[in-house]
């Protein structure tokens, strides 16, 4: 066997992961009860577990009910989700796996259906707030945030980040992308406020700054703060990768540990040029901006392209989703395409071989 730097270990702060193929953040719509977690939770993320990622992250996690998405995801504002998420990360860890939360907050693409269209009141559908009153298209309009409102929400998502480890979490992401609420604030084409949280690309880095100090004084100092970014919003007049290179750089020092790259999701308008890894230089971008190490995701799905995204100081680890959906135990499949050891559990230790055998 020889050791690949796909499985090789990488330590953040107090935490070690086993290799550097990580669950990325996916929607499950299947938390019926007002954002706390099911069966459905603890088969997903313990399967993936199983499969042997060495980290797994949970979808966007609301830190209060009006930041769902639609009635049906999950959160982490009640003592009953908490209570909910314990079972689920003591099985991720029991796999060997690093449980993660991504904290987040929908903004203006709150109050939704399964497939986007808006959510009715009679369906329990409620009031999107923004930065701005400007809608997503096709959406109804927000609610623009007070100053009040605003200060509210950042000590919502430090609430959420110390229940996030109380329910066993190891890791916290703050979901900063796909034209969510923090990313409203971040692209002009979200956000047209003319006090200090608007104008300046200062003014509108200030409330994720906001967040990511009260977060961090939260969590223990052995836990590692991701964020994630969309690198670009794809739309004209938006989000830039110079400013994604300009936001790593005002992110380190303030107790981010891992920048996690994505892009799009601003506008229905986006105008994406998708292929194999295609987001793999947004996050070459943002690694050679600061010292913060960074996440690579999007149509990675082949051990030796991952593996050469590492190879080539692209990024540090490799998030994968639907791939991950398809065949959640990839991992192993990958470990044997780059000639690596991966530790099976002891009910499927058979597996490893061909044929049958006594």
């Amino acid at each position: 066997m020889s050791e690949s730097l796909l499985f090789s270990p990488i330590t953040l702060r107090g935490i070690t992961f086993r290799n550097r193929i990580w669950v990325a953040p996916m929607a499950q719509y299947s938390a019926p009860k007002c954002g706390v977690p099911t069966d459905w939770h603890l088969a997903h993320l313990g399967g993936m577990a199983r499969g042997g990622a060495g980290l797994v992250m949970t979808e966007a996690t609301a830190v209060e009910p009006v930041g769902r998405l639609g009635n049906a995801d999950t959160g982490i504002w009640n003592d009953e989700q908490v209570d909910a998420w314990r079972r689920i990360t003591r099985f991720v860890s029991d796999m060997g796996a690093t449980p993660a939360i991504q904290l987040a907050h929908s903004g203006r693409k709150g109050s939704i259906r399964h497939r986007g269209t808006p959510l009715p009141a009679e369906e329990g559908g409620w009031q999107v707030v923004a930065p701005s009153a400007i809608a997503y298209e096709g959406l109804p309009e927000p609610h623009a945030l007070t100053r009040d409102e605003i200060a509210t929400l950042v000590t919502a998502y430090a609430d959420s980040a110390r229940r996030s480890i109380d329910a066993g979490f190891d890791v916290v992401e703050i979901h900063a992308a796909h034209g969510y609420l923090i990313n409203e604030f971040l692209s002009p084409l979200g956000n047209s406020r003319t006090d200090e949280y608007g104008g300046s690309f200062e003014n509108r880095c200030r409330f994720l700054l906001e967040i990511v100090t009260a977060v961090r004084a939260a969590l223990p100092d052995a836990t590692p703060l991701l964020v994630r970014i969309s690198a670009t919003d794809w739309a004209d007049g938006g989000w830039t990768l110079e400013d994604t290179a300009k936001l790593c750089r005002l992110l380190d020092g303030t107790g981010v540990d891992m920048m996690d790259i994505s892009s799009g999701g601003m506008v229905k308008h986006q105008k994406i040029t998708v292929g194999p890894g295609y987001q793999v230089p947004f996050a070459r971008i943002a690694r050679e901006a600061s010292s913060l190490p960074v996440v690579a995701v999007g149509l990675i799905t082949e051990a030796v392209q991952a593996e050469q995204v590492l190879v080539d100081g692209a990024a540090d680890v490799i998030m994968m989703g639907r791939q991950l959906l398809r065949e959640p135990h990839w991992p192993y499949r990958a470990a044997v395409d780059l000639r690596s050891e991966l530790r099976w559990p002891a009910a499927y230790s058979s597996a490893r071989y061909r044929g049958s055998i006594p």
